[in-house]
């Protein structure tokens, strides 16, 4: 067990540290909203007009991913339910709705399928190698597809660094549940209480909240105060303000 510090408070008996991944550990903001903008613009095709409401659906206005928007925080499943409710209003049957929507989701990812990995944030890997070298396990716990997860973890090489990464998982878990973050802590064999959870969106502080987490870290990348007070223990502006003691 170790101490964490961040910023002016500690986290005391703490085996393991679980990121969330897009806005957390990875700058994915132009992969996601290059995404949205191929899923809108399929279903588009198929029935016109409907393209703007769904970026803004999305969370995308200007042009701009909104960081706590739909696609950035919510699952592939809550996004295509988003869009299959869009595509009904317009007067489709509902299996009609699905079906549309799941048939451009797999359109867009195949566009996207060997698109380059998005970059970590500055200064991500030699903190997570830090706190490695401390004897902490790290973990992480993301609304992306399994397959996502495991596209990121290969790309930037960090298998030995997360030997426990979870993405959506097809079983009706997704967050901000509690069973998610318990689901991580029995892999890492670490009660929760001895586990600090880092992500960037309410949905991570409320999971980790309601797990009783040994520690909740809200980060904004460049601006900690973009994090809401009384939803976390403690803010950051990057993961380099995270240190053992």
């Amino acid at each position: 067990m170790v101490t964490l510090g961040c910023e002016n408070v500690t986290f005391s008996n703490i085996k393991a540290i679980v990121f969330d991944k897009d806005g957390t550990l990875e700058n994915s903001s132009d992969t996601l909203r290059e995404l949205a903008i191929k899923r809108a613009r399929l279903i588009d095709a198929q029935i016109p007009g409907i393209g703007d409401p769904l970026l803004m659906a999305f969370g995308l206005l200007d042009n701009q991913l909104d960081s706590q928007g739909l696609m950035a925080v919510g699952s592939r499943q809550e996004n295509l339910i988003a869009a299959a409710a869009y595509i009904a209003e317009t007067g489709r049957a509902w299996p009609e709705a699905i079906a549309i929507a799941q048939s451009t989701f797999a359109q867009a990812d195949d566009y996207l399928h060997n698109a380059p990995a998005s970059p970590l944030f500055e200064g991500v890997r030699p903190t997570l190698e830090r706190l490695q070298q401390a004897d902490v396990q790290l973990a992480v716990l993301s609304a992306s597809t399994n397959d996502a997860v495991q596209k990121f973890i290969q790309a930037h090489q960090l298998e030995a660094v997360f030997p426990v990464a979870l993405g959506h998982i097809d079983d009706g878990l997704v967050k901000p549940d509690p069973a998610l973050f318990h689901k991580v802590c029995q892999q890492l064999q670490c009660a929760p209480q001895d586990v600090v959870m880092v992500g960037d969106s309410g949905f991570d502080w409320q999971m980790a909240r309601a797990a009783g987490a040994g520690g909740v870290v809200g980060i904004r990348w460049g601006n900690a105060a973009l994090v809401p007070a009384g939803e976390v223990d403690v803010a950051i502006a990057d993961l380099q303000s995270l240190m053992v003691v």
